[in-house]
């Protein structure tokens, strides 16, 4: 098994107030959550109102998977053009060599 996660930083130029910080932000995670299938949500800068920080992570089974779809999300988003990309940090970690399934009995778990 393959994640990736990372955080982007988000300049929301248009934004006055946190309330329409808020309102850009809740379009660019449902927009990326219904286009992407992936887990995204506001991590931090909470209470500044022209600036976001948002963490997602993806689940795989292949590297080069995984980090494409990490740069169409990141496309995606920067093509919304709702809030400008300025810094993005990911890390992918592979899980192959913990995945164990020699400890599994039939009907143990049902």
């Amino acid at each position: 098994m393959v994640v990736g996660i990372g955080i982007i930083e988000l300049f929301i130029a248009d934004s006055r107030s946190l309330k329409e910080k808020r309102g850009v932000l809740s379009r660019i995670l449902k927009r990326t959550k219904d286009g992407f299938n992936v887990s995204i949500a506001e991590v931090g800068a909470n209470e500044h109102w022209k600036k976001a920080l948002i963490g997602f992570c993806v689940a795989g089974n292949d590297k080069r998977y995984i980090n494409g779809k990490i740069d169409h999300i990141l496309k995606f988003i920067d093509g919304l053009g709702l809030a400008e990309v300025v810094n993005v940090k990911f890390e992918m970690l592979s899980f192959t060599d913990l995945i164990v399934a020699d400890d599994y009995e039939e009907g143990k778990y049902d």
